[in-house]
């Protein structure tokens, strides 16, 4: 099976599962307690959003192994911070435990490809002419 060329970072699996998460986490936390607003609700939301956020400035900097890496880090401990709210979540019972378990998941398959990417960058680089 041939797969697509990647042209931009829209086209990154690991991307396309954050954003899809990200969204979920969007209409979950919709249901979270008015109090909470500022807190939790914020935290999770801006955690989730921004592993993609990271994921296109990492794109775009390719051309240094270092500076793609830096991001990719940023992208892995975003992840981590959204699974801690996830848990937060379900302990006060903001979030039903089989949803909590689902979003745990899919975070810890984000997590598993940025640490390949991180571990194996050359693949994603620019090449430098």
């Amino acid at each position: 099976m041939e797969r697509e060329a990647i042209k931009n970072h829209k086209d990154l699996r690991v991307y396309q599962t954050a954003f899809d998460a990200a969204m979920k986490i969007f209409e979950v936390s919709k249901r979270f307690p008015v109090e909470e607003r500022y807190s939790l609700t914020d935290q999770i939301r801006r955690s989730s959003r921004s592993i993609c956020a990271n994921l296109a400035e990492a794109w775009r900097k390719r051309r240094y192994e270092g500076a793609f890496v830096a991001k990719l880090n940023d992208c892995e401990a975003e992840a981590a911070e959204t699974q801690t709210w996830i848990e937060f979540a379900v302990k006060c019972n903001y979030l039903e435990v089989n949803t909590g378990r689902e979003l745990y998941g899919i975070y810890n398959q984000v997590l598993g490809s940025l640490v390949n990417m991180i571990n194996n960058p050359s693949p994603w680089l620019m090449n430098k002419n």
